[in-house]
Parts: C-alpha cells; structure tokens; sequence
C-alpha cells in the first residue's frame, strides 16, 4: 500500500517535524553503503579511536582506508532525496535534520546549517589529535595522496578526518539536541537508515514514546518497524519528491 498520500497529510499538520538519515540517502549518489555486503568494511576493519592514537600502524590503516573513500565522497553530488529534504526545511516544514551521514551532500544541497545536526562528524575536515586544530582537509589529503604517511598538525600531532570513530563520544551537545528535539516532535522521520548504530536510533521509541506519529522510509528492515506508523521502502529519489510534492500540493 502507497504511504505517501496519508504521511503527506500528517507531515503537513505537524508543528515540529524531525528528520533522521542514513547511507541508504546517499547511494542514489554514488557513494556506496559500506556496511552492506561486499562494502568497504569487508576489506577494512574499522579502526577504534585508542587505536589511532596508541599505533602509527594502526593510523595508516585508518588513513588507507579514509584515503579511498574520500575521492568518492569529494566528487558525489546531492541526489533528487536531498533537495526534497532540504525544500522541505526552507519551506519550515523540517525542524530539526539529523544525519548519520559524513558525506556532506546535505550542506551542499543548501540545506539550512541552522536546522541540521552532523552527529557522526564530516569527512570534509580533520582533526588534530593532539591540539584539536580543526582545517579543511584538502591539504592533509593532498599530502597523503603525495606520499602515505600519516599527516601531521603544525604542532606535530597526528591528523585524523573529523569523523566519530569507534571508541568515540558523540558531542554532547548535539546528542541532547537530537534527543531533545525527538522528544518535542510530534513526526519523525528516519530516512535511509536502518535504525541500527545507537545511541542516535533511540531517537524512533523516544518520538514514539512522547506520542510522535513515525514513519520509516528505507528499503531494509529495522528493529523498530514494529513501531513505525508508516513503512515506506521504495528508493528514495522517487519517493521523497513525491512526498515533497505531496506535503506542499494546495
């Protein structure tokens, strides 16, 4: 059954509307879900913060890994689901977005940078570990490419993509914002994302929790459809357009 027409309606009605997404928003635009089989994951272990910071070894590791990557992201493009979100917010019908994704593709979709939360980090910047300098990345991915060695601060600390890994805090501050604002919403969303990676999937039973009609839209299952009041699998560069067009027809 077609959810879009009964979601549109509800979406339109809604006074906080909050948005969360993941790789499945991204893959229209090329750069691949590397969680899924035969993903990058399979060849990379994923390397946990102590480790970055205890081993050089273990710091090219992640560098090797980080390196391959970044030419993708770097050269995707917003996808047609991205600028239905980003309409969405510049018509204030998204309050608060929420995205697990490092890509991006939702800043460069000219999404507003006041209503979004970056809560894994960006791969468009690094990181010192050691003075907490942050930078663009070109320079240190320049670097890399010229010759793999871990790049370095100014100050001689090692240089990492300011992205959470393993063994990471979230910030704090933009945790409690999430959560809060998945509290205090009375829709939420979860976009191409498959509800897994926590403590940011809690924030499905917390909307839910506070009375907050849900929907699901991604193609995989999740543990919390169970809960969602629509599930919606098709590919998201068809559907949310058309949802779009469906919340904002007069």
């Amino acid at each position: 059954m077609d959810g879009i027409p009964g979601l549109a309606a509800c979406w339109r009605e809604a006074q906080r509307v909050v948005v969360l997404t993941g790789a499945g928003l991204s893959t229209a635009s090329g750069i691949p879900d590397f969680r899924s089989p035969g993903g990058r994951w399979e060849r990379y272990q994923p390397v946990p913060l102590p480790d970055f910071l205890a081993r050089e070894s273990a710091r090219l590791e992640y560098w090797r890994y980080k390196g391959e990557t970044w030419p993708i992201i770097r050269g995707a493009n917003p996808n047609p689901a991205h600028r239905a979100l980003t309409d969405l917010a510049h018509a204030g019908q998204i309050d608060l977005l929420v995205t697990q994704n490092v890509d991006g593709l939702h800043e460069r979709s000219g999404f507003p940078a006041e209503r979004l939360v970056g809560i894994h980090g960006s791969d468009a910047q690094v990181v010192c570990m050691a003075c907490g300098r942050r930078e663009p990345r070109e320079a240190a991915q320049a670097a890399w490419e010229a010759s793999p060695v871990v790049p370095t601060c100014a100050c001689g600390g090692p240089l990492k993509p300011a992205t959470i890994s393993f063994g990471q805090n979230l910030v704090a501050s933009d945790l409690a914002r999430a959560m809060d604002a998945a509290e205090r919403c009375d829709l939420f969303v979860a976009v191409g994302t498959s509800l897994v990676v926590g403590p940011i999937n809690e924030m499905l039973p917390v909307a839910a929790a506070s009375g907050a009609r849900t929907a699901i839209l991604t193609a995989s299952e999740t543990p919390f459809d169970a809960q969602a009041d629509w599930l919606v699998g098709d590919a998201l560069e068809e559907v949310l357009p058309r949802l779009r067009d469906a919340v904002q027809a007069t």
